[in-house]
């Protein structure tokens, strides 16, 4: 299916989200030093599970309100918000204030605008996409999504530590007018019958609102395939998650100065930021160029043997960043680490559409992507690992979770295969 052949609101939204989230990754992937140095690994490490606790329950919001209130609202309200929390992210980092703890704040209100943002975004794709083409729209938007990744850090390795208030007003503004052109030039995409059928529905007061929210998220739970999905996410996600936590402290700890290349008297140094800046960047470029290639790759596969290789790739890649600190091992161990990405992507966002029903994505959107916001929650915790086993340990662990995760998807795929229906 070709982009010209899209619903104009998902050629909006391909356009607009580039922008945002090339300014977002100027200022994302450097969080994690900038909350260590200002509070020490230990505090760091603490607060970035406190704000992930505030997203998962901004997830959960954020799926039921776009079952309810529809996509293209969910999507303006999130884009608003976060604009707003980077904008008092800047005047943590100003002139006038330097306040390390007004600034986790902020992060955290951008976090939790992310969850409200991403379950409506999803099911928006579901709604207007048939099944047999999800799979290649949604390699397509996480292809735009690390074309930003290249793009962003590489900016961001200079302007965050040079001009962080600036970059970070330049994100809020963004982040506001990506709001407005979400309430001008899309559509709502969700079918007419469900909100009304919302519309009709009365609740006496807050209270019972969510107590309804709970037992329908827990209807959906109660799904084995979907629950095994999500706990083998979560493990993931322990891997993942690491690209913007221990990797960059890692490499900032134990690369000082290192030539990479020298050709006559020109010679190539990198330090333990600018190596990170190259790592981000080579996993941002190499998605962009190959997530649609190898999306269509996978396909001729069985799903089963897909996710597993995936998760042991994931494994094998931390085994390998603690080897050494050399720079050139660090960029096999990333490519094996994002080829490992690349292999999933598209598959289980699609995989979600093939469980959901239809009035009920955003919800089941929301709650798969709870692998992410649970695992970015538990993931910290690799930060205060290294004082107690060390860098080594910790990235071993992290590569048995990962693998781990392999063997529940295999559990998943057994019982997806004795559905009545397939």
């Amino acid at each position: 299916m070709k982009i010209k052949d899209w619903d104009r609101s998902l050629k909006v939204r391909l356009i607009g989200e580039f922008f945002m989230n090339t300014s977002y990754w100027m200022v994302f992937p450097f969080l994690a030093i900038y909350f260590a140095q200002e509070f020490g690994k230990g505090m760091a490490g603490f607060l970035l599970i406190v704000s992930q606790v505030f997203s998962v329950a901004a997830n959960l919001v954020g799926g039921y309100c776009a079952d309810r209130y529809g996509r293209r609202q969910m999507l303006m309200v999130a884009s608003i918000g976060q604009g707003i929390a980077f904008l008092l992210f800047a005047f943590a980092n100003s002139p006038w204030l330097e306040s390390p703890m007004l600034g986790f704040t902020a992060f955290t209100i951008v976090g939790m605008c992310s969850s409200l943002y991403w379950p409506a975004s999803q099911a928006m794709i579901a709604d207007v996409i048939p099944e047999k083409y999800r799979s290649d729209v949604f390699a397509i938007f996480y292809t735009t999504l690390n074309i930003a990744v290249v793009i962003g850090p590489l900016a961001g390795a200079v302007l965050f530590f040079s001009f962080r208030f600036e970059l970070l007003l330049g994100v809020a503004l963004i982040s506001m007018v990506l709001g407005l052109v979400m309430r001008f030039y899309t559509n709502e995409t969700l079918a007419q019958e469900t909100m009304e059928k919302w519309g009709n529905e009365t609740s006496p007061n807050w209270i019972s609102a969510v107590k309804k929210q709970f037992h329908e998220y827990g209807l959906i739970f109660k799904d084995r395939l979907f629950l095994l999905f999500i706990i083998a996410g979560i493990l993931g996600a322990q891997t993942f998650m690491q690209l913007d936590l221990l990797i960059p402290i890692y490499l900032e700890e134990f690369i000082d100065v290192q030539t990479v290349a020298s050709l006559f008297d020109w010679q190539w140094r990198v330090t333990g930021e600018t190596s990170f800046g190259f790592l981000l960047a080579e996993n941002g470029l190499l998605v962009a160029l190959f997530t649609v290639i190898v999306t269509r790759w996978m396909t001729k596969f069985k799903e089963k043997s897909v996710f597993f290789m995936a998760a042991v790739l994931y494994g094998v890649a931390m085994w390998i960043f603690p080897l050494t600190t050399l720079f050139w091992i660090m960029v096999v161990a990333m490519g094996i680490f994002t080829f490992a990405e690349l292999m999933i992507v598209g598959l289980q966002q699609s995989f979600i559409s093939k469980l959901a029903p239809e009035d009920m994505r955003g919800q089941y959107y929301a709650a798969a992507s709870m692998r992410y916001t649970i695992g970015r929650m538990i993931a910290p915790i690799s930060i205060p690992m290294t004082a107690w086993f060390g860098f080594g340990w910790t990235f071993a662990i992290l590569g048995i979770l990962a693998i781990a995760s392999g063997f529940v998807y295999l559990l998943m795929f057994n019982l997806f295969e004795k559905r009545p229906s397939f």
